[in-house]
């Protein structure tokens, strides 16, 4: 048996679009109008009359009621926001577990993020507003690059729900943007060598790490993929400096953007991480790990200790053993058909984290969001997962709303767990199919010279072959 790939003849078919770059344009159009939209929902939460430290005063009575809250809006006050304090250089951690003096609880870019958009606010409606217009030009360009990537499969993130409901929940969209970014450098650039491409890509994914964490796993089937190349080279053609210069080039940029900040006030930037590392799984983490585990655990003096300690060893153990469990499947794809599939393995190891992490807030799905345009995952399953996550992203508010009020809270508790249920489900389904899925028809990834993730060749006239079978 030889797992060398043989070609197959091009087949007939739908040709790609000769220009992805006005589907680029018109993503961006559509995409402006959906952020209107978005802003919109969450400003229903904001506006006069406001209290003496400047919050609207509807935002408490109405945020969960009629489905506005934003952590944007929540966070005005208590991370000295509102006092316009450079975060991280002053403040700490106390014991229980509060943040003081200006620290907030994310990586050091969303924190420059947070203190940017305050600048030259007074209350919380402002902050909106100002915060609104510092993220909506990476949502832009985000549905620019994944139209020029995929084709019209980018309205799935220019006009889906999920950016009506999250666009302006919290600080999701610059990193989002780093990580299709990273997609482009590498699928779009190709006059470009590899291992550049591969450096470059890991500095945008590095900057996404100091802005949300997730993109730096990316780093690792990044790696891989410039290990050993484009063209299924033998393993004497490893590139190894390549790979390394990828991991250099990641570490280096995680060091070069936090050690300022590190010098300046290492208690305060340190507390940001103590504060993610003291975090519990609880109601208002929407894991698997409360609806599915903590039952269990019963309602005992010790209980709630108990089930902390069992999360706390098998979230991160579980997290880790997805990521190999995703880079090994995708070796064995790399030995049948001699291309690492690093963008499909990205994205199954982002399904593993989003199921095993102790908390799964609802704005996570924008994360996912960009690889459910790159990658052919049937609609009918989109679809499904879509739904899904509006039980979560509208129905948890509900449910707190129906706790709150002292209210009968079944149905909305049924919802909830519909949500956390067919959400984790569907990404357990997700993490093997992205491993294996070819690129979307339509765009650059599908076109000669880019970064073709298909199974099989693709033909120069622009029709995408079927999978390359396996020589006897």
């Amino acid at each position: 048996m030889s797992n060398r790939p043989v070609a197959s003849a091009p087949v007939t078919g739908r040709r790609l679009p000769r220009d992805p770059g006005t589907i680029g344009v018109v993503a961006v159009l559509v995409c402006w109008v959906t952020l209107l939209f978005a802003y919109f929902n969450k400003a229903r939460c904001a506006g006069s009359p406001f209290d003496g430290s400047g919050r609207s005063l509807i935002f408490d009575r109405i945020k969960d009621s009629d489905v506005c809250y934003s952590d944007i809006q929540f966070l005005w006050l208590g991370r000295d926001i509102n006092e316009h304090v450079f975060p991280y250089v002053n403040g700490g951690i106390t014991p229980d577990g509060t943040l003081t003096g200006g620290v907030v609880e994310y990586p050091v870019l969303s924190g420059l993020f947070m203190w940017l958009g305050g600048l030259g606010a007074h209350n919380d409606a402002q902050f909106l507003l100002h915060s609104a217009w510092l993220l909506v030009p990476f949502a832009l360009l985000t549905a620019f690059m994944l139209g020029k990537l995929s084709g019209w499969s980018v309205l799935l993130w220019a006009a889906g729900p999920p950016l009506v409901l999250y666009a302006f929940h919290n600080w999701e969209l610059p990193v989002v943007c780093t990580s299709v970014a990273a997609v482009y450098v590498m699928a779009a650039l190709p006059r470009y060598s590899l291992r550049t491409r591969g450096i470059v890509a890991a500095i945008l994914l590095g900057i996404g790490f100091c802005l949300k964490l997730y993109p730096g796993i990316f780093v690792l089937p990044l790696l891989l993929y410039v290990l050993v190349g484009e063209n299924g080279r033998e393993r004497r053609d490893y590139d190894v400096r390549g790979a390394l210069a990828v991991a250099g080039a990641a570490i280096g940029t995680v060091v070069a953007i936090n050690l300022p900040f590190a010098f300046a006030g290492y208690e305060g930037w340190r507390a940001s991480i103590t504060f993610q590392q003291l975090r519990q799984a609880d109601i208002t983490t929407n894991s698997i790990w409360y609806w599915g585990l903590r039952p269990l655990f019963g309602n005992g003096p010790d209980a709630e200790n108990s089930f902390q300690n069992v999360v706390s060893v098998a979230s991160p153990a579980l997290v880790l053993a997805s990521f190999a469990l995703a880079a090994w499947i995708g070796w064995k794809r790399y030995a049948i058909n001699g291309r690492y599939p690093w963008i499909g393995v990205s994205a199954a190891m982002l399904c593993g984290f989003l199921l095993f992490h102790k908390v799964h807030s609802p704005q996570y799905t924008l994360w996912l969001i960009p690889f459910l345009v790159l990658l052919e995952i049937p609609w009918t399953l989109i679809g499904v997962y879509l739904l899904a996550d509006a039980a979560i992203g509208i129905g948890v508010f509900r449910y707190f709303y129906a706790l709150g009020q002292g209210h009968d809270a079944d149905m909305q508790e049924s919802i909830v767990q519909f949500g956390v249920w067919g959400r984790a489900a569907l990404l357990v389904m997700f993490f093997f199919m992205f491993v294996w899925a070819h690129p979307r028809r339509g765009g650059l990834l599908a076109l000669p010279g880019a970064e073709s993730r298909a199974l099989g060749p693709v033909s120069a006239d622009g029709h995408i072959a079927p999978a390359a079978r396996t020589a006897a």
